[in-house]
């Protein structure tokens, strides 16, 4: 268990040494922005949280670290962290993006009031550049688990609960069959 804990977390602290840059930020959203299902909701989010690069590894236990920034209307509002922590079968390391869009400024400020998770039940979509190929995760790179877009799920906006999470991977192979969810926590510019 011990050689278990030291592996997940040698692991994550060499993908979380990939630090977030200008360049990092503007690239991520033209990813982004060139998926197919998660463009249009740059036009029609009232913000959204952006983390370019999250590391994540695991052996038996896991943990998933990021930083990120918070836009409202366009413009920089705060910064932002991520941390994991899942339990269950699981191996390997990876690395990917991640945005959170917000429908409202309820959403937002219910993301930004202080300390906000993502229980394990939470569905993120996974999206390739260029396509809008979705995928059901099951404690995947989001840290989410099933979940399909159905009208239990998502409304008419393709929002859940006036938040829409999309992730993009960028390398790494991890196998998972996971539960844990996502904790962020919030720092406002001054």
């Amino acid at each position: 268990m011990k050689t278990a804990i030291r592996f997940s977390l040698a692991l994550l602290m060499l993908l979380s040494f990939a630090h977030a840059r200008a360049d990092d930020y503007a690239e991520a959203i033209e990813v982004f922005k060139g998926a197919g299902e998660s463009s249009s909701f740059f036009k029609k989010s009232y913000g959204y949280a952006l983390f370019p690069t999250i590391g994540k590894a695991g052996m038996g236990i896991g943990g998933a670290h990021g930083k990120g920034k918070v836009y409202e209307k366009g413009r920089v509002i705060g910064t932002a962290k991520m941390n994991q922590l899942t339990v269950g079968l699981q191996l390997g390391g990876q690395a990917y993006s991640q945005i959170i869009f917000f429908q409202d400024k309820r959403a937002l400020d219910e993301f930004t009031s202080g300390n906000f998770e993502f229980g394990a039940q939470a569905t993120a979509v996974a999206i390739t550049a260029g396509a809008s190929a979705s995928a059901s995760t099951a404690g995947a790179s989001a840290g989410a688990s099933g979940g399909q877009h159905d009208a239990s799920t998502v409304d008419a906006g393709g929002y859940h609960k006036g938040m829409a999470v999309f992730t993009v991977a960028k390398g790494g192979l991890m196998y998972e069959a996971s539960v844990g969810g996502q904790k962020f926590s919030y720092t406002p510019l001054k």
